[in-house]
């Protein structure tokens, strides 16, 4: 239930051509509390007041001169779109009831009005639609957190490759089935894929004077989904000159535990 100071606080528009209900419906929306209540006899001028001042109830006669009460919904629904239109019909038609709520009116009073039943229905209509706004700000603030908290993980994430980058010569990932998704440096060389292998072609490993040995320690561990740290792996090049790299990488679950793949960097030691 919404609080009953809101729902008197609740701005409230009365729309007919006649003055002398015009008077009536603020004189009882007034005797019954409510204290935002204002009116206009001019229906062309509903819009551009709604537009302004966001009303929670417009109390709406559907017989007007020159513009009827199905028209101005019509214009009312060009300023709401899609959301909730905030109308109360007032007619003396039995035939225009229906019309009206296919129109978009929420309810709908009948004249010669029973005083009783207009309060009733106003206070309904104010207490969903009341609801309705407090769902919509709360929709609002939940968007806004998540795009905020987007905003945060991404930095974080830019942050983080960027410590990575300081921190290491080179960095990879694999997805779950070993395949390379992001690489730099010489790790595809390291386990035994280089470009031939990367193309389907066996990879000459020794001819690239990597230690088959630590190679091998090194899939055996990956593939055994272990983590490890500083891992060193060593390279005689042609020239008879000798690398040294040390490599770290653990291995990726998601938030149900199943394996993703690894990442890891590493960085040649001088």
């Amino acid at each position: 239930m919404e609080n009953s100071i809101d729902i008197f606080n609740a701005g409230i528009l009365v729309v007919d051509d006649q003055e002398a209900n015009v008077q009536l419906l603020e004189q009882v929306l007034r005797e019954a509390g409510y204290s935002c209540v204002t009116s206009t006899v001019n229906p062309q001028a509903v819009c551009a007041l709604h537009r302004e001042h966001d009303y929670d109830l417009i109390l709406l006669d559907l017989q007007m001169p020159g513009m009827d009460g199905f028209q101005v919904m019509e214009g009312l629904k060009a300023i709401e779109g899609e959301s909730y239109l905030p109308v109360l019909a007032i007619t003396a038609q039995p035939g225009h009831k229906l019309r009206a709520l296919q129109a978009g009116a929420k309810d709908f009073i009948s004249k010669p009005f029973d005083l009783v039943e207009v309060k009733t229905r106003i206070h309904n209509l104010l207490e969903v639609r009341l609801m309705y706004k407090k769902l919509k700000n709360y929709n609002n603030v939940l968007e806004q957190t998540v795009r905020e908290r987007t905003a945060e993980l991404s930095d974080s994430e830019a942050r983080y490759r960027s410590l990575t980058e300081l921190a290491s010569d080179w960095y990879w990932e694999q997805d779950e089935n070993g395949t390379f998704t992001k690489t730099s440096g010489p790790v595809q060389e390291m386990l035994g894929l280089g470009a031939d292998a990367a193309q389907g072609k066996p990879g000459d490993v020794q001819a690239a004077g990597w230690n088959e040995a630590e190679r091998k320690e090194l899939q055996a561990k990956i593939v055994a989904r272990q983590p490890f740290l500083d891992f060193v792996f060593h390279r005689i090049n042609t020239d008879g000159s000798r690398q040294q790299f040390r490599v770290s990488g653990e291995p990726m679950f998601n938030q149900s535990s199943r394996f993703v793949g690894y990442r890891g960097i590493g960085v040649e030691l001088t």
